[in-house]
């Protein structure tokens, strides 16, 4: 398996290990509404408005991180979000509970920043083809920090205090902003000479929507991808509600959420090795579709199989769509618009953590029989329709949008097309030559042009210096 992750550049190996000590240490937006509640004396509404506030930071964050890097550097503005963040969050403790509802949406804001940008920078760090490896690896080990970080969270909160909780997670952003300075050079980061030298591009190059419209896959891809992160959230919000309406507590609704930090982190890089030369459409449909499926697995009951089933199901859905449908959009994205296609992916891919929880709280009050299979529907349907936009030709092309996937097998093909070409037109000029004069005269012919024109080609796709 191992082989398969051999174009993943060291760099990203690098600011990986930043990204699991950074996420062991994110601990606070699991105890931050205890934090309002308790130490700091709020009411539930007040706490939850907090919270909500911060919500939208973080999917405002996603959304404008990526801008940020076009326009001056997907390095740079990482390292200043960092910066901002870790200050914000190990500030938290000395301020007044008022400047509460700046602070804890700054610190949102600049984590959401934070995403996009690292998503943006892995994209121009890593060669075509070797994206999905790369997204997985990062995504790996943020799963495994996050499972490790909150029972480390409670020991802390119970043993000292909920205080040291923002001071921990604030020097561990920091920590990764110096870490990200230290592992990521400042040149080299982008994929073009023309580029900034973080990975910027001034802004230039043409609009985002122009771009869109030429890649009309990638709009029904972030459609798709809103509906399902919708779904998705519904197993942090109404899925314990519902376990608990049947009789099961919150042990219970642990162990399956354990279940399934524990199946992405035994089976997401097996996954996206071998699934690295499939077009990435299919499997990111098929991904939606199992998200719906594990819904589906609801309308079974709600005991321990029927919950396990559906996690499963959710996880593996999980797996397949994520780390492809990230990859997907950084090989779509033109030069000048990495980072802002990364913040459209990203800013849909977390809005269910502001949408999800007032619609589908809504619905389960008012018809709680309908949530699940509405929710099944709904990722399925996104599946669909994936899967439809893979067939897809984009706007005056003749063939589908192209993926690392394709992009491989299309540098292969062209190797040995010019390869049995150049072959081929050796042996008939060694024929002629031997007819003419009766002996082949000179050494052996030299490497066919079209090898290693193609080489290069591929060598001048994937030089990313970081």
């Amino acid at each position: 398996m191992l082989q398969g992750f051999k174009d993943v550049p060291r760099t990203v190996w690098l600011l990986a290990a930043g990204v699991f000590v950074n996420a062991v240490v994110s601990f606070t937006f699991v105890f931050v509404f205890l934090y309002l509640t308790g130490p700091r004396g709020l009411g539930t509404f007040e706490a939850g408005l907090v919270t909500g506030i911060g919500g939208v930071g973080l999917v405002a964050g996603n959304f404008t991180g990526g801008w940020y890097g076009d326009r001056f550097g997907h390095r740079r503005v990482l390292l200043t979000a960092s910066a901002l963040g870790g200050l914000a969050l190990t500030a938290v403790p000395l301020l007044p509970t008022a400047l509460l509802y700046a602070a804890l949406p700054l610190a949102q804001y600049t984590s959401g920043v934070v995403r996009a940008a690292n998503a943006a920078l892995v994209a121009v760090t890593v060669p075509e083809g070797a994206r999905r490896q790369a997204f997985a690896v990062v995504r790996c080990v943020s799963n495994g920090g996050f499972t490790l970080g909150p029972p480390i969270g409670a020991l802390v909160a119970t043993g000292a205090s909920y205080d040291w909780l923002f001071v921990g997670d604030g020097l561990g952003t920091l920590f990764f902003a110096l870490w990200t300075a230290r592992v990521v050079p400042a040149r080299g980061a982008s994929r073009t000479p023309s580029a900034a030298p973080d990975g910027g591009l001034g802004g230039g190059g043409g609009g985002v929507l122009r771009a869109l419209r030429a890649r009309p896959a990638v709009v029904v891809l972030l459609g798709a991808i809103l509906v399902t992160d919708l779904v998705y959230r519904q197993q942090y919000v109404t899925f314990p509600v519902f376990l608990a309406d049947q009789g099961l507590d919150a042990r219970f609704f642990g162990f399956v959420i354990a279940l399934n930090g524990g199946v992405i982190l035994l089976l997401e890089l097996p996954a996206a090795v071998a699934l690295r030369n499939r077009p990435a459409l299919p499997v990111i449909g098929t991904g939606l579709v199992l998200v719906g499926a594990g819904y589906a697995a609801l309308l079974l009951g709600a005991g321990l199989a029927g919950a396990v089933l559906m996690m499963v199901l959710l996880s593996l859905g999980e797996i397949l769509y994520k780390t492809t449908a990230t990859a997907y959009v950084a090989d779509q994205a033109p030069e000048h618009a990495v980072g802002r296609f990364q913040s459209l992916y990203a800013g849909v891919s977390v809005s269910g953590v502001v949408l999800g929880p007032p619609l589908g709280g809504a619905l389960y009050s008012a018809a709680p029989g309908l949530l699940w299979p509405l929710c099944a529907a709904l990722a399925a349907g996104a599946g669909g329709a994936v899967l439809w936009a893979s067939r897809i030709r984009p706007a005056g092309a003749g063939a589908p949008e192209r993926d690392g996937a394709t992009a491989r097998a299309g540098a292969v093909g062209a190797v040995a097309r010019d390869g049995a070409i150049a072959r081929a037109g050796a042996v008939e000029a060694v024929a002629r030559d031997g007819a003419a004069g009766g002996a082949v005269r000179g050494g052996p012919p030299g490497p066919a042009p079209g090898v290693a024109g193609g080489a290069a080609g591929s060598a001048t796709r994937g030089a990313t210096g970081t």
